[in-house]
C-alpha cells in the first residue's frame, strides 16, 4: 500500500533522509536529469533536500513498506498577479517502484492540494518525449513549447 506523507520541515526532511537521498541519485543514474549530472553525488542530493522547503514549497512523498519510493513539489507562485498560479515540480518515482502507481498518486494528490490552494492555472515541465507526457496528459495537461 502506498501511503503519501507532506514533508514540513527540517526535521521530517531528517527522518526521511537517506530515502529521500536514494530515491534521488537513482533517478538521476536511471535517466531524468532533474538538472543534476550523473553520478548524483550523496552529497549534492543532501545538500538539495536539506534546502528545499520554504513557505512557497510543498513538498510530498510515497512510502512503501517504510521505503521512500517518490516525491513531488508544489510551487506556489508568490508574485501578486500570479495567487492562482503554481508549477509541479520533481515528481520522481524510484526505478524498483516504477509502473505501480506511484507517479499517478502523487501527481493526483498534488493536483487536489493545488486546487485547495487556489491555484487554476498549472504548470510542469518535462522532457519533450519523455515517458510521463502519457500521464501527465491523462490527468488534463496540454502540451505547449
Amino acid at each position: 500500500m502506498i501511503q503519501l506523507k507532506e514533508i514540513n520541515n527540517i526535521k521530517d526532511i531528517k527522518v526521511h533522509q537517506e530515502g529521500l537521498v536514494t530515491l534521488f541519485q537513482e533517478v538521476v543514474a536511471n535517466g531524468a536529469s532533474m538538472n543534476f549530472l550523473y553520478p548524483m553525488r550523496y552529497e549534492t542530493a543532501l545538500h538539495y533536500w536539506n534546502n528545499v522547503l520554504s513557505k512557497n514549497v510543498r513538498l510530498f512523498i510515497a512510502i512503501v513498506d517504510k521505503e521512500v519510493v517518490g516525491s513531488v513539489q508544489l510551487h506556489l507562485s508568490d508574485k501578486e498577479n500570479g495567487q492562482h498560479r503554481a508549477e509541479i515540480a520533481k515528481l520522481m518515482t524510484h526505478p524498483k517502484a516504477r509502473r505501480k502507481g506511484v507517479a499517478k498518486l502523487l501527481l493526483q494528490h498534488v493536483l487536489k492540494v493545488a486546487k485547495q490552494e487556489g491555484r487554476t492555472l498549472l504548470l510542469l515541465d518535462t522532457e519533450k518525449d519523455g515517458p510521463a507526457n502519457k500521464l501527465y496528459q491523462s490527468e488534463g495537461f496540454i502540451l505547449y513549447g
